[in-house]
């Protein structure tokens, strides 16, 4: 499905309407650790910043698309108030699918983790140098790419990188969540991001 159908169908459901939606105190992942990866995962990560665009979704049957739209028209709304140009939404909240669903995330749960890390600000920089929409080490850009950190402000990158990253820190803690995404935030063990990102997440399941 193009942009352009997206654009098209928020635009005649009405859902540019602002609605409000609550965003906590920035809580930035720079206790991140640099760790071995696997090959294929060395490879995905390095695809994203070769090709920055926004990935276009593909579906095998009417039905999923569908469930895609509604996702969409129910998100979109929500994000009004940090992203109020719609263009721009969509091709976040079109990337946020794709890479959540491409690292098995739910997109809630990432969506709750951009909420908490950069509070939605794609140039967002920590006092230790990470980067983006969900915060991103810049040792991660060396040990893919060229090193050039200026790259993990690439929206697909970005994002592909924050959502690899939390499968990798999940295999890791062997399916625990609550101790992956401690170890995302370097706060392993604690409760206060987990925490504070499930209770984002809140904000962006589906009725």
């Amino acid at each position: 499905m193009s942009r352009r159908d997206c654009l098209g169908w928020i635009a005649k459901a009405g859902l540019a309407s602002l609605l409000p939606v609550s965003l906590p105190v920035l809580a930035r992942a720079g206790g991140q650790l640099e760790e071995p990866l696997a090959d294929p995962v060395r490879l995905a990560l390095r695809a994203a910043i070769e090709q920055p665009a926004p990935p276009e979704p593909e579906f095998s049957h009417p039905e999923a698309k569908l469930a895609y739209l509604r996702w969409l028209g129910a998100m979109s709304p929500r994000l009004v108030r940090r992203k109020p140009e719609l263009q721009t939404r969509v091709e976040f909240l079109q990337t946020v699918w794709y890479e959540s669903r491409r690292a098995g995330l739910d997109e809630s749960l990432v969506l709750g983790l951009i909420q908490v890390e950069s509070a939605f600000r794609k140039f967002a920089v920590s006092p230790v140098g990470a980067r983006g929409y969900m915060q991103v080490m810049p040792f991660w850009a060396r040990l893919i790419g060229d090193g050039d950190p200026s790259k993990l402000f690439l929206m697909q990158a970005n994002i592909r990188f924050g959502c690899v990253i939390l499968r990798h820190y999940l295999e890791r803690e062997r399916g625990d969540l609550f101790l992956a995404l401690g170890r995302y935030n370097g706060s392993r063990g604690r409760p206060e991001y987990p925490n504070a990102v499930f209770a984002a997440q809140k904000n962006w399941r589906l009725a």
